[in-house]
């Protein structure tokens, strides 16, 4: 039996899911954040053997996520996207690498877009390894990750608390790929761990997407670094009325923001801005979902 869950969290994305929920080897745990179209039923029926998780309301893709990793009963869980799959021999190489380096947390996988299978510029900034490659870590440090394209330690994603489950959904890993780091796991790229990625050319509402995303980036600002970096992390909000909107939502969680509060150890912040000092091509200065991808990565 594989040491590797995959857990997907979905939302009325039905078609798509079907056409790659087949490609998943090993034991899988379809969570779905309320869906209205069908997907919970349509699921059971063409793949009885995955479990299948009604949360009834859309929690986020987070929350979702962690409800997947604390019911699934093997070592390592890896994340896939209603639209991804991981490509055969992945998984087992992932947990073999795991089980080699007892002291990394997280693994984040080559991402290959659409038919033509074309690399991730995600992907293809983190194989530069601006943060080197420590002793001990099977590849590239990283301080982040994609959400279709990472496997983890169980035990390190339940230590840190999993998702913030405040921040729902788009670019939520930068915080928890903030907190492995913190507490003294390995982040690594590993190229040979590979995932595909269909988007379809229409997907979400991107004015909502691009919200969530600078509410989002504010808030892991506040929650874990300097004062000057949520002060121009601000700035740049205002420059474009989606930010403006992200950090009116933003001011609105100050109370929780103060609650949870704790800024990151000295070496990770450097690791952060060692990234953030790349200029344009290194995840960490790239705009929208990438940014998220690595700050240390659809």
């Amino acid at each position: 039996m594989t040491d590797v869950t995959v857990v997907v969290a979905t939302r009325n994305r039905r078609g798509q899911l079907l056409e790659v929920l087949g490609r998943h080897t090993g034991p899988v745990i379809v969570v779905d954040n309320g869906s209205d179209d069908g997907t919970p039923e349509a699921v059971a029926r063409a793949y009885p053997a995955a479990r299948v998780v009604r949360l009834g309301h859309n929690a986020g893709a987070g929350a979702a996520r962690n409800v997947g990793v604390e019911l699934a009963d093997t070592p390592f869980v890896a994340f896939a996207d209603d639209d991804s799959y991981w490509a055969p021999g992945a998984l087992d190489e992932a947990a073999r690498l795991l089980r080699a380096h007892p002291r990394t947390g997280l693994l984040a996988g080559q991402v290959r877009v659409g038919p033509q299978g074309r690399l991730d510029p995600v992907s293809a900034a983190m194989a530069r390894a601006p943060l080197g490659v420590p002793p001990g870590a099977p590849g590239p440090a990283v301080l982040g990750f994609l959400a279709c394209a990472v496997v983890l330690r169980r035990e390190a994603f339940r230590q840190v608390g999993g998702f913030a489950e405040r921040l729902g959904t788009y670019g939520e890993e930068a915080l928890l790929a903030m907190d492995l780091a913190a507490a003294g796991w390995h982040l690594a790229y590993v190229e040979q761990v590979l995932a595909h990625h269909l988007p379809l050319p229409a997907g979400r509402d991107r004015r909502a997407r691009h919200r969530a995303e600078a509410r989002n980036r504010l808030l892991t600002a506040a929650l874990r670094r300097p004062v000057g970096v949520v002060l121009r992390a601000a700035a740049e909000a205002l420059r474009e009325p989606a930010g403006r909107r992200g950090l009116l939502d933003a001011g609105r969680e100050l109370g929780w923001v103060l609650r949870r509060r704790r800024p990151l150890p000295a070496p990770v912040e450097a690791a952060l801005r060692t990234l953030e000092r790349g200029g344009p091509g290194t995840p960490a200065a790239a705009p929208g979902p990438a940014a998220e991808a690595v700050t240390a990565a659809n």
